[in-house]
C-alpha cells in the first residue's frame, strides 16, 4: 500500500483549517436562518478551533525562526501570543452567545428544527472526516487540533438529537439551554488556558517541582555550598530558560573550575533547556546582583 508520508503536518493542518473555516462561515449564517442560539454557540467554539489552528500554523512557522539581534531568546514566545488572543476572542464570543442566550430563557423563541438537522447531518459529516484526516498525524499539534475536532463532532451530534426532539415536541426552551450548555463548557476551557497562558507571560515558573529538582542536582555537585538567585521560565510552555548563582565552598584554579563546569553540565544534559547561564562564585565575593540599598 502506498503511504503517505510526503503529506507534511504543516499541510493536514492548512487543510484541516480551510475545511473548518468554511464550515464555520455556513454555521453562522445557517444559526442566524434557523434562529437556534445553539448552533451559534456552536460557531463562536468553531470559531475557536478556527483560531487555534491557524494561529498554531502560522505561529509555528515564525517561532522556529533562529534567534535575532532585537529577538535573542528565539521567536517562541509567539505562540503564547497567538494563545492569548485565541482566548481573548473565544471569551468575547462567550459573552455574545450568553447574551443572546438568557434572554431567551425568559422567551423562548422556537427554532427551524428541519434547517438545524440538515445542518447538524453537515457538521457531524464534516467535523469526522476532518478528524479522521488529522487522526494520522503524529505531532502533538494534530493530536491536540484531533481532540478540538471530536469535541466539534460531539457537540454536532447533540445538536442533531436536539432537532430531532424539537421536531416531537415543541419545547423551545432546550435550544438556549443548550447553548448555554456550550458556552459555559467552552468559557472552563478557555480560562483555564488563559490563566496558564498568562502565568507563563509573567514568568511564573513553569512546574514547582521541575525546579526544586534541578536545584538539588545542583546543590548536590561537590564543591558547590548554596544556590541563589534560582530563576526557571518558560519561553512557551515547553521550553525552559535557567540562570542560577552557585556559591563555591572555596577558592579554585582553573582546572577544577573547568571540571565543575562540565559536572554542572553533565547535571542539567537530562532537563534539555533551551538557554542555561550560571555563574560561579567565590565565598566571601560580593554578588553583583544583591539588591543595593544605597540609592
Amino acid at each position: 500500500m502506498h503511504d503517505h508520508h510526503h503529506h507534511s503536518a504543516s499541510e493536514r493542518i492548512g487543510w484541516a483549517f480551510a475545511l473548518n473555516f468554511g464550515f464555520t462561515i455556513v454555521e453562522f449564517v445557517g444559526g442566524y436562518l434557523t434562529n437556534s442560539t445553539a448552533i451559534m454557540a456552536d460557531a463562536v467554539h468553531d470559531l475557536g478551533d478556527c483560531l487555534a489552528i491557524g494561529s498554531a500554523w502560522v505561529l509555528n512557522k515564525i517561532s522556529d525562526k533562529e534567534a535575532s539581534h532585537h529577538y535573542s531568546y528565539g521567536y517562541r514566545r509567539f505562540s503564547l501570543l497567538g494563545a492569548l488572543i485565541n482566548g481573548v476572542v473565544l471569551v468575547l464570543g462567550a459573552m455574545w452567545i450568553l447574551s443572546e442566550a438568557v434572554p431567551r430563557l425568559a422567551h423562548p423563541e422556537m427554532p427551524n428544527a428541519t434547517g438545524m438537522l440538515g445542518l447538524a447531518i453537515l457538521g457531524v459529516a464534516v467535523n469526522g472526516y476532518a478528524a479522521y484526516r488529522l487522526s494520522h498525524g503524529k505531532t502533538l499539534n494534530e493530536r491536540m487540533l484531533n481532540w478540538h475536532l471530536l469535541e466539534d463532532v460531539l457537540g454536532w451530534v447533540a445538536i442533531l438529537v436536539l432537532s430531532l426532539v424539537l421536531m416531537v415536541v415543541e419545547l423551545p426552551i432546550l435550544d438556549p439551554l443548550l447553548s448555554i450548555g456550550f458556552t459555559v463548557f467552552i468559557l472552563f476551557n478557555v480560562v483555564k488556558t488563559l490563566i496558564e497562558t498568562l502565568r507563563l507571560f509573567l514568568q511564573a515558573t513553569p512546574d514547582r517541582e521541575l525546579r526544586s529538582q534541578i536545584q538539588g542536582d545542583l546543590q548536590a555537585i561537590d564543591h558547590v555550598s548554596d544556590i541563589h538567585h534560582l530563576h526557571l521560565w518558560s519561553l512557551d510552555g515547553e521550553h525552559h530558560v535557567l540562570t542560577a548563582h552557585l556559591i563555591l565552598n572555596q577558592h579554585y584554579a582553573q582546572p577544577e573550575l573547568v571540571s565543575l563546569k562540565a559536572d554542572i553540565a553533565a547535571a542539567m544534559a537530562k532537563y534539555q533547556l533551551s538557554h542555561t547561564t550560571i555563574e560561579l562564585e567565590f565565598p566571601d565575593e560580593f554578588c553583583r546582583d544583591t539588591p543595593q540599598h544605597s540609592h
